[in-house]
């Protein structure tokens, strides 16, 4: 008597777009990707904030964010993995747009009272000096926004050309563009040290 056929598990983004459309009419298979794909968004957003707390409020919120909008996602324009780190990139940049105008109105208010800081004064200024640690962060906070999130998607995320695509939303020749001229300023910054962010050229 002979075996049966083995049939192959379905591809893994296939299998993501049918848990989402699941997902619909049974929220709770939503999980099946929260299990799939929190470690790894929590590991990029710990590696673009530097803190774990704020990664994983993040990433927590990336997942409710995406749960909220699992009726909208198209597979027919991309994976489900490369659309939640888009959703997480989105919700690093409001986050430090947010810390920006705190510590903006911080500065703003000590500049107007100036008084001897407490301990309670000194957690922002904290905050300021760990956002800017070393040559390397400098040189990444010297990038634009977008060159910055394509950088960082394929050198931490470990996106390909066409998923950092998907996840912003932006043509492929774009992301290549971005990519040269992030790794040729930050490799400048560093005193034209190749920090291999994201190289695979060698």
């Amino acid at each position: 008597m002979t075996a049966p056929p083995e049939v192959d598990d379905p591809p893994r983004e296939a299998d993501d777009a049918r848990v989402i459309s699941e997902s619909v009419r049974r929220p709770e298979r939503f999980a099946i990707l929260y299990d799939r794909y929190f470690p790894e968004i929590y590991q990029y957003l710990a590696a673009r904030l530097g803190s774990a707390e704020a990664a994983e409020d993040l990433a927590a919120e990336t997942f409710l964010v995406a749960f909220r909008k699992r009726r909208t996602f198209d597979a027919a324009r991309g994976a489900v993995r490369p659309w939640l780190y888009g959703i997480a990139t989105h919700l690093v940049s409001n986050h430090r747009r947010g810390l920006s105008r705190m510590l903006a109105a911080f500065r703003r208010a000590r500049s107007a009272d100036p008084v001897e800081a407490g301990p309670e004064d000194r957690v922002p200024a904290r905050v300021d000096a760990a956002s800017v640690r070393g040559p390397l962060a400098e040189a990444l906070a010297g990038l634009s926004p977008g060159d910055r999130d394509v950088l960082l998607l394929v050198a931490v995320a470990g996106l390909s050309y066409e998923e950092v695509a998907d996840s912003l939303g932006i043509p492929m020749g774009t992301v290549g563009s971005r990519l040269n001229r992030a790794r040729k300023r930050v490799k400048a910054a560093l005193g034209d040290v190749n920090p291999m962010i994201g190289d695979t050229d060698g």
